[in-house]
Order: C-alpha cells, then sequence, then structure tokens
C-alpha cells in the first residue's frame, strides 16, 4: 500500500491545492494532508479552520484525510507510514525553493522520496496570499478556490472590516 502526505500551510485551500490532491489521490492509496500547524506566516485560518476547508474540498475523494501536524514534514511522514512527500509546483519561483526543500529532507530522510507535481496551466498564478488580498479589494476569487473558502473568506473581510 502507498502512502504519501502532501503537506502545507493551505491559508487558504485554493483550486490549484484541490487539483493536486485529485491528481495524488490517483497515484496513492492513500494521501494525508497534512496542515502545517506552526507555520511561520501570518495566518487567516486557525489551524482547525484550514483542516475543516480542505477536508470539505477533497470530501469526493476516498483515499483522502485530512489532518494538522507539526515537527518536520519527514518525521510526521516516517509517523504515519508514508513513503512519499507530494509538492506542487507553479512555473520558475517554485522550482528552487522546493528543489532546496527536497534535499533538505531527503538529507533528514533517505527513505523518503518527494514527488512533484506540476501545477495545472490555470493553476499558475495562484497563490493564498494573493487570494486573499484579491479578496480584501473586493475582487472576485470564486474561480480560484472551492465554494467554502469564498464564503469563509468573505466572512473573515466582514468581521475584519
Amino acid at each position: 500500500m502507498t502512502k504519501a502526505i502532501y503537506p502545507g500551510s493551505f491559508d487558504p485551500v485554493h483550486n490549484g491545492h484541490v487539483d493536486i490532491a485529485e491528481r495524488a489521490a490517483k497515484l496513492f492509496d492513500e494521501l494525508i494532508i497534512g496542515v502545517y500547524e506552526d507555520s511561520p506566516k501570518a495566518l487567516t485560518f486557525s489551524t482547525e479552520e484550514r483542516v475543516e476547508l480542505f477536508r470539505k474540498s477533497v470530501e469526493h475523494l476516498g483515499n483522502v484525510t485530512v489532518t494538522s501536524f507539526r515537527g518536520l514534514v519527514p518525521n510526521v511522514a516516517r509517523d504515519k507510514g508514508a513513503k512519499f512527500i507530494v509538492r506542487g509546483l507553479r512555473a520558475g519561483f517554485d522550482f528552487e525553493l522546493e528543489f532546496e526543500m527536497a534535499l533538505m529532507w531527503r538529507s533528514l530522510a533517505p527513505d523518503i522520496d518527494v514527488v512533484c507535481m506540476m501545477s495545472a496551466l490555470e493553476y499558475q498564478f495562484v497563490f493564498s496570499s494573493r487570494i486573499k488580498e484579491v479578496e480584501r479589494l473586493g475582487g472576485n476569487i470564486e474561480a480560484l478556490v472551492p465554494p467554502q473558502v469564498a464564503a469563509a473568506l468573505k466572512a473573515k473581510s466582514s468581521s475584519s472590516g
């Protein structure tokens, strides 16, 4: 049974993340989506909110679970029995960062491989931080995120502004 983990802060989950999860779910018997609890980023959503938003976004996938995690991804992968770490790559900028991270993870856990999946063309420009900015400035994000994420972002904007 092949098991993989797809880690990230997912603040918020967007359609590019969902696309990678859907495609990875076809490659692995089990996919664990790991929502990072201790992100150094300024987060809009709590860990519980991010887990629930992603869970709702992939509830149609029978072999995918969503959970939160702390610590080093290779350690979490090993603890969960995952032999693969899934990462999504957009053009250019992502490659160098992901390459460096993959090398570090590989040095920490040579028994766990990193599988990079190219983002679909329509999601090459989609970033969580940009989505939050566009929504905050009144733009329409409905084509970029699952419906529950659009509603949650709108609610956050309304309550803070």
